[in-house]
């Protein structure tokens, strides 16, 4: 083995020069891109001098430029007229149009781009758009590329509804005369067909016949039969510009001899044109003309004309239902018969209908007839208006059960865009048409279940309530083969690469609660959301599974169902592992405020998102700051006041302790908003507490006004006392006297204090701090506290409950220090009232 790893690993003298030969050939090959690149001369030719004005630099890049550069100046020819309009037409515009006369195609592209844009944006008025850009627009109209023409072309017709009539008169429609001439081009004369089109609605009845129709025979007469056929396209605007009357002596005949004409597409032009017409022709234009032309068209399309046939199958519902009154039951008939016909065309020699199998169908026949069966889906809800919905059952159910069938997938496309139509057209038997449902939910294409789904809620809305007329069996029938059609559905778009049409199924099926019962959506839908948002890998489709899961939860009625719910995503998102499952967490919550009431979010959700500001991960607590202010207008005061607090702290904490600078920034401008925002109040809770506070308030009221009574009694008992204790003490000493003055004023204070409150705080209370202290007593402080003087002889206890008149220990402090300021000072300094009571108690 060894020997074979060294022959694989030569690095000898020879081998080494055959891999620079092989590098001497890349380089060989590499020289020609080398070559291509822009050589110092080129680019110096390519540099223009930024000092220029953006005029002087266009001018510059449009005379010595490349036509690159001349390109980029005309495709900038809009902002140039945005930022100076009277420099652009003055010095640019004359430039352009010089240069577009030898212009290439992507020049002369962008300029007709750029015209339409200046008219678009109106940076002009109508008056000089038309005096500056007309000319150059009508001068390019005859280019001899095709697409060229073609896009001036495009830019004059939207040109010509802006213009007024006379501008569009003079400048167009007379030098029109001499264009649709025979002696001019092809291309001119189609040119001139599609300008009558468009002027044929600018001017009235009597101008358009005297200037237009007469141009308008004539080119409907032109010896190219593509003029013919361009003409006979625009005839339906020229009849909406003349009126009833004339279209039907002038533009009907017409139509009646080119649906004649050799040319195929000559007679299909008429033919769609009759169609489109079918509103402004009466019943007998319809029944001596317009009929016998149709059911010519229907017979020649299988036999000598299959060209036609792709056309009919297209305007055949719009056809049916135009001449609906004028068909006898015979014709009726005939024409069903006919859809019927091209509904299955190309599949009878697969299902072995056809014994001639020896002519083969072409790919070119194949493809034709895919066309015809997708237009026969398409017109099929027009059909059912045709044949009444009461007789779809015995009409039309083979041919719709074929179509959904078809093995085309652009059919049975067309047939799932088409079901809600069909559906709301059979209103009670829609029942008649849930197998096809079922069929089209479990169809092999994504496509046809991507355009089922788009009205989907409708559908089964329809199904479930149509069938009420027909007895509850068939409701009851209908849903076991729903619900795995239904499974089955979303499992073969999760398995697929195609997220979009996932996440649009999973939106839709948030309207299964209003049409499967809540124990079959737990058991086959609720958990399979939770997988969902827990597996798969695209954020879209885990939101929207998870906005229909708390769909579900939100009409679950069962208390167990809802908490294991609740329970899965709290423990399986909100403390997941993954931080990508926690973020999903704060995205559900965001959507169980959105459906659900604020006391549910704040009962089982409110905490646990509060606890994910303490999250490692930086890109979670971001998501939650900026979802904190929804979480806060959850909030309803005075019930969740305990919540509040918690909110508050956990902000506290990240302002503190959050050390990632950019959730740090989001945390302050989220607490910025946090405080402009009010909490709702719940008033039913605000009046039940008052009213508990009331109750509570007439019973204080009641223990007050009997401790009040109680307390005059003991101060009336107080004041005896108190002057019995003065005129016994007559003769004391100086000292003594002093004593009992001070006594008394303090004994004066406690009772007119306890007695008459407010007056006490002008007259008798001479320290504030005192008053103070009483009137925040009889606010509710409710403490209980001792009044104690120096004579033995009396002391005095007052306790009260909360609200009674009582003094607080900090405001009786302070009156007996203010007192006993008073009694160890100057005589002068006593109240001078207080001296006058105590020598009339002395007398």
């Amino acid at each position: 083995m060894r020997p074979k790893i060294f022959s694989k690993m030569d690095f000898s003298h020879n081998s080494l020069f055959g891999y620079i030969e092989d590098l001497q050939e890349l380089t060989i090959i590499e020289r020609p891109v080398r070559r291509s690149l822009k050589t110092p001369e080129e680019i110096e030719r390519l540099t223009v001098d930024e000092e220029l004005s953006d005029i002087e630099r266009a001018l510059y890049l449009l005379s010595s430029g490349q036509d690159i550069q001349g390109t980029s100046v005309v495709a900038n020819l809009p902002v140039l007229m945005r930022q100076n309009p009277a420099e652009t037409l003055r010095r640019v515009l004359p430039k352009i149009r010089e240069v577009l006369h030898v212009a290439g195609v992507e020049m002369q592209l962008t300029a007709a781009v750029s015209f339409l844009t200046v008219l678009q944006e109106e940076s002009v008025s109508i008056h000089t758009y038309s005096h500056s850009f007309l000319h150059i627009i009508l001068q390019n109209l005859e280019h001899r590329d095709a697409g060229v023409s073609n896009a001036w072309l495009e830019t004059l017709l939207a040109v010509i509804e802006a213009l007024p009539k006379e501008t569009v008169r003079h400048e167009i429609l007379n030098p029109l005369v001499s264009k649709a001439q025979l002696s001019q081009t092809l291309q001119s004369r189609l040119v001139s067909c599609k300008i009558m089109g468009k002027v044929a609605n600018k001017f009235e009845t009597h101008i358009i016949k005297r200037e237009v129709l007469p141009l308008v025979k004539s080119l409907c007469q032109d010896v190219e039969y593509e003029v013919r056929t361009c003409m006979c396209q625009q005839l339906e605007h020229v009849a909406r510009g003349i009126g009833t009357e004339l279209t039907k002596t002038v533009v009907l005949p017409e139509l009646v001899e080119l649906a004649r004409d050799e040319g195929s597409s000559v007679r299909l032009a008429a033919f769609e044109t009759l169609v489109n017409l079918l509103d402004m022709f009466d019943a007998d234009d319809r029944s001596q003309t317009v009929l016998p032309l149709v059911k010519s068209f229907c017979e020649k399309s299988f036999k000598a004309d299959e060209s036609i046939l792709v056309s009919l199958s297209f305007h055949l519902g719009k056809l049916c239902n135009g001449l609906y009154g004028i068909f006898t039951p015979e014709q009726h008939l005939r024409f069903l018969e006919f859809y019927k016909k091209l509904s299955t065309l190309g599949l009878q020699q697969e299902n072995g209908h056809n014994d001639n199998q020896l002519h083969l169908q072409t790919l070119e026949q194949e493809k034709k007839y895919i066309s015809v069966r997708k237009n026969c889906a398409y017109n099929f809800p027009a059909m059912i208006v045709f044949v009444d919905p009461k007789n779809f059952h015995l009409e039309l159910y083979s041919i719709f059960f074929c179509l959904c069938h078809d093995p085309e997938v652009s059919v049975r496309y067309t047939m799932a865009i088409s079901f809600f139509e069909v559906a709301k057209l059979l209103n009670s038997d829609v029942y008649t048409i849930h197998k096809e449902l079922v069929t089209l939910l479990q169809d092999e294409s994504l496509e046809v279940l991507d355009a089922l789904v788009g009205h989907l809620p409708e559908i089964l809305e329809l199904m479930t309530n149509g069938g009420e007329n027909n007895g509850s069996e068939s409701k009851l029938l209908s849903i076991p083969d729903l619900i795995p059609a239904l499974t089955t559905a979303e499992q073969r778009a999760a398995t697929s690469l195609k997220w979009r049409t996932h996440e649009k199924l999973l939106q839709k099926y948030a309207c299964l609660p209003h049409i499967i019962p809540s124990d079959q959506i737990y058991y086959r839908f609720l958990h399979r959301m939770l997988t969902i948002i827990l597996t798969n890998n695209v954020l879209p489709v885990q939101k929207a599974a998870a906005r229909t899961l708390c769909v579900y939860l939100r009409y679950n009625r069962k208390q167990e169902q809802r908490h294991e719910v609740i329970q899965k995503l709290i423990e399986q998102l909100g403390q997941g592992k993954s931080y990508w499952n926690r973020l999903r967490f704060l995205d559900t919550c965001e959507f169980i405020m959105e459906l659900f009431s604020k006391s549910f979010f704040c009962k089982y959700f409110f905490l646990p998102v509060l606890e994910l500001t303490h999250d490692p991960v930086a890109n979670v607590r971001m998501k939650l700051c900026c979802l904190l202010p929804k979480v806060k207008s959850t909030l309803k005061i005075p019930t969740d006041k305990h919540l509040l607090q918690q909110l508050e702290l956990c902000i506290r904490k990240l302002l503190c302790q959050e050390k990632d600078k950019d959730v740090l920034s989001i945390v302050k401008r989220t607490v910025l908003e946090l405080d402009r925002m009010e909490i709702s109040v719940d008033a039913e809770q605000l009046e039940k507490q008052k009213q508990k506070n009331e109750g509570r308030s007439t019973n204080i009221n009641d223990k007050m006004f009997e401790k009040k009574r109680r307390d005059s009694k003991t101060s009336s008992v107080l004041a005896k006392s108190i002057n019995l204790s003065i005129s016994g003490s007559s003769s004391g000493t100086s000292a003594g006297k002093e004593e009992k003055k001070s006594k008394l004023v303090r004994s004066q204070s406690f009772s007119t204090q306890v007695l008459h409150p407010k007056y006490s705080n002008i007259d008798k209370c001479p320290n504030k701090s005192s008053a103070t202290g009483y009137t925040s007593s009889i606010s509710g402080m409710g403490k209980s506290c001792m009044l104690s003087f120096r004579d033995d002889s009396f002391r005095t206890h007052s306790a009260g409950n909360s609200g009674n008149a009582a003094f607080p220990s900090s405001s009786s402090r302070n009156l007996f220090n203010s007192a006993d300021q008073k009694n160890n000072g100057n005589k002068e300094s006593q109240p001078r009232k207080m001296s006058i009571k105590n020598r009339k108690s002395n007398s």
